[in-house]
């Protein structure tokens, strides 16, 4: 398989099950079917849709790689990494989050909370990465600049995102332009990581702490985000520049 073909298998598989989900969703909603997270069937569909950029990510990256399902699990809790990775990790994190931390407000005092929700996010977003991080931006950069490959996976992800907020229910009440930026931020984060690392785990994590973060840090300092929002595209752009050489145990 070259890489047009893994590319266009990726995408037609991936699209292509999230598509299926959605109609089938609005068949149901329109037949007068309660299809959300509080039915079994809602729970299936959201799952089959979300699983969508993984399994084919998963699929692909086998066959073009010559890889297999043990080495694409094994590199997905492959926890053991360098610290200084963690705290490139750390720098992101504080970077994106320093806008709400210094002029937002925290909505929980649990410490048990944010725990639950990095867990929940591992399975409904950190396994995202298997698709968009760990093949497919990696497979536009092998013939494409970093900064064109970013910023297709983020249009790719921004509509796989919107199929996937129809199936469970959030399109209506989502604020789009926000969310889209935040994204377009993720993807710099999660690709410049991914650059520095070649570590699917350190993306996946990565990747939770946002969605468990974004859930209890609300509001912001508009002119602090501007900043930070700029800090992180530069970095990420600098790392992006340089070569690394990873040597896997």
């Amino acid at each position: 398989m070259n890489r047009k073909q893994a590319l266009s298998m990726y995408l037609i598989g991936t699209f292509g099950q999230v598509l299926g989900v959605s109609l089938l969703v609005w068949f149901l909603r329109a037949e007068g079917v309660k299809v959300d997270f509080t039915s079994p069937i809602g729970i299936t569909a959201v799952v089959l849709g979300g699983l969508s950029s993984a399994f084919w990510g998963s699929l692909v990256s086998i066959r073009y790689r010559q890889s297999s399902f043990k080495q694409v699990l094994k590199d997905f809790f492959q926890v053991k990494d360098s610290l200084a990775n963690y705290f490139l990790v750390l720098i992101f994190l504080v970077l994106d989050f320093s806008p709400s931390i210094l002029g937002g407000k925290i909505i929980t005092k649990s410490l048990v909370l944010p725990v639950v929700l990095f867990f929940k996010a591992l399975l409904f977003g950190g396994i995202e990465e298997i698709g968009w991080r760990y093949f497919f931006q990696p497979a536009l950069q092998e013939k494409r600049s970093y900064l064109s490959a970013t910023l297709i996976t983020f249009l790719a992800w921004s509509i796989w995102h919107l199929f996937y907020f129809y199936i469970d229910g959030s399109l209506a009440v989502i604020q789009l332009l926000p969310f889209l930026v935040g994204l377009l931020i993720n993807c710099f984060i999660l690709s410049a990581l991914y650059h520095k690392t070649q570590s699917l785990w350190i993306c996946v994590m990565t990747h939770s702490c946002i969605n468990s973060l974004s859930q209890i840090l609300v509001n912001e300092d508009v002119w602090l985000s501007i900043v930070s929002k700029f800090l992180i595209i530069s970095l990420a752009i600098m790392i992006a520049k340089k070569k690394y050489i990873n040597v896997k145990e």
